[in-house]
């Protein structure tokens, strides 16, 4: 599809013009300064435009080769005191496809509010030396790792939440307690998404997330431990459909943070209980006892060498259900939680996800030069249960005889801050060699898919 509006090519002029004044060695160049905003006022606008093309595609009802042009563009306005402080983002994502049917609310959510929210904090609250804040209203969500809840990074659109997020830190003790409905962006289909209609986002009063989040930094030097618990309880509305989960995930992490000439680790560790159903039909009564889990295991270590290199292995499982008639539900369900740090690029990629999954690897990271960052990583991908759907291509083999081997996945990136602060430049791609369920299984494409990618994004 082609571009008619030439709104998002003139921000991108904009933002590389504005940058371009810039010296790499000077701080970046900030739009509230130039204007002489006050200090109390936080100005900010972030372009990201990304060339993208997947040859081909992976997933069942293949689409063959598949090419787009991803535009995200973020504004975003604060006003804070001492005590208090209100903010506004509103985000404009929006993709031109040679395939209509590449476009999801996944890529494209034309302008709308990402955030408005309101907050307030207090020193002293509940003992000496503590801090304490509240958030209420639209607001995106960091939570721990960012496996489970995260605001999207590489994905062109963002997940936001409505609710509270109430936080209270003790020197190194944390503690975060959030209730939340999630809001769904729309347009859902691809025909009014192709042709950029705007549709006001809305939330979803079918469904709850809450969590409760322990942090501690205070038992070794670079050690972190958190725990946590987090519950997802969702039914259907006039307006949405859902699968009715009713699902608790509690989880623990431990992270020793990468240092030169050190040994590094990050464990996470987690459990899901409660209830679900197998599909989103009003039709679908029947109560599946969800029982299932997932870990992630991560090894590495930094030389003390020039381009500073740093290697790791990589090691993560999520179970999946091994029999679709058993009357429970065994697979991983990962939330609203982010992929791309772990399983390479998402957008018109992401074959890998946390669900049903086996998959060690290896990792390469290296910095020739303080504004370069190059990163390769090698995985195997087998399914944790031959039953179940290979989750990221939406592909499966209910006999198993398929076997469970989806293939060899290789990504890479690099990353180049052009201008620190304001303009980065970035290029990568993936490569997945098919295995045995990913060739036999019924609905699989064919052909070993390879993906590329070029984006810049500027920032003022």
């Amino acid at each position: 599809m082609t571009p008619r509006a030439g709104g998002p090519f003139m921000l991108a002029l904009a933002l590389l013009a504005a940058t371009s004044t810039a010296r790499a060695d000077a701080s970046p160049w900030r739009a509230a300064e130039a204007l002489g905003a006050p200090s109390w006022l936080r100005l900010g606008v972030e372009h990201r435009a990304r060339v993208e093309r997947l040859s081909p595609d992976f997933s069942a009802g293949s689409r063959g080769d598949v090419a787009a042009l991803s535009l995200r563009t973020l504004l975003r306005l604060e006003v804070r005191g001492a005590r208090v402080w209100a903010g506004l983002e509103l985000d404009d994502s929006r993709a031109f496809a040679n395939h209509d049917g590449a476009l999801t609310p996944t890529i494209v959510d034309p302008l709308d509010v990402l955030q408005a929210y309101v907050g307030v904090k207090d020193d002293g609250l509940l003992t000496e030396g503590d801090e304490a804040s509240l958030t209420v209203g639209r607001f995106t969500v960091d939570l721990g790792s960012r496996r489970l809840v995260a605001r999207n990074d590489f994905r062109n659109t963002v997940n936001s939440f409505t609710g509270v997020d109430a936080r209270w830190r003790l020197g190194p003790h944390s503690l975060r307690a959030l209730a939340v409905v999630p809001v769904v962006r729309l347009p859902a289909n691809p025909g009014p998404l192709a042709r950029g209609e705007l549709a006001r986002d809305r939330e979803n009063p079918g469904v709850l997330l809450w969590s409760l989040l322990f942090a501690t930094d205070a038992l070794a030097p670079r050690l972190l431990l958190e725990s946590y618990v987090i519950g997802l309880h969702e039914r259907d509305t006039s307006d949405f459909q859902s699968n009715d989960r009713r699902l608790v995930t509690p989880g623990a992490r431990v992270v020793r943070a990468p240092a030169v000439g050190a040994v590094d680790w990050n464990v996470e560790v987690m459990a899901q209980l409660g209830t679900s159903r197998a599909t989103s039909s009003s039709r679908d009564r029947a109560e599946l006892r969800h029982r299932a889990g997932s870990v992630h295991l991560e090894l590495g270590h930094r030389l003390d060498a020039p381009w500073r290199p740093r290697g790791a292995l990589l090691f993560d499982v999520a179970t999946g259900d091994n029999d679709p008639h058993d009357g429970a539900q065994g697979r991983f369900d990962p939330l609203f939680g982010a992929r791309r740090f772990d399983f390479g690029p998402t957008g018109l990629w992401g074959p890998l996800s946390r669900g049903n999954l086996v998959s060690p690897g290896a990792r390469l990271e290296a910095s020739p030069a303080g504004a370069i960052e190059l990163v390769a990583t090698a995985r195997e991908a087998w399914l944790a249960s031959s039953r179940d759907a290979w989750v990221g291509a939406g592909v499966r083999d209910p006999s198993g005889d398929s076997g469970s081997f989806v293939g060899h996945h290789l990504d890479a990136r690099a990353r180049w801050a052009a201008l620190p602060g304001n303009l980065v430049l970035e290029a990568g791609g993936a490569l997945l060699v098919r295995g045995r369920f990913a060739r036999e299984a019924r609905g699989a494409p064919q052909g070993d898919p390879v993906y590329v990618y070029l984006q810049a994004a500027g920032t003022l």
